[in-house]
């Protein structure tokens, strides 16, 4: 999983805590946390969460989660891609089109979990 800061040639690799729980013989959930850090001096309007192609289970989305300490800020649910890729974007800043005023949605460090539906091996 890449979480990208949009607009930025940047790219970083957080670290990730993975876990497999297996749901029957067939299916397994497929946990991966990660650390996001969003920097208040940024330049870029969108970040981007991202995973690699990898084995899933078909009909089943990926559900990602966003916290910042324990409190719950945002959740999205996102298709899988044939390959078993996923992606997700979204805005971290944001322009006020009446006042022109910037204001920053998501910063400083988040938890970002997510979760997709694998074959159990």
């Amino acid at each position: 999983m890449l979480l990208i800061p949009s607009n930025t040639s940047a790219t970083s690799e957080p670290s990730e805590e993975i876990t497999i729980t297996p749901i029957d013989d067939k299916i397994s959930l497929e946990k991966r946390i990660a650390t996001m850090h969003i920097p208040e001096n940024k330049s870029f309007v969108w970040g981007t969460v991202k995973g690699e192609p990898s084995d899933y289970v078909e009909r089943y989305p990926v559900i990602i989660q966003f916290f910042k300490g324990e409190e719950p800020i945002h959740v999205a649910q996102v298709k899988v891609k044939g390959d078993g890729s996923y992606e997700y974007k979204f805005r971290i800043r944001n322009v006020d089109q009446t006042t022109g005023e910037v204001f920053d949605i998501f910063h400083g460090e988040y938890t970002v979990k997510m979760f997709k539906v694998i074959h159990t091996k």
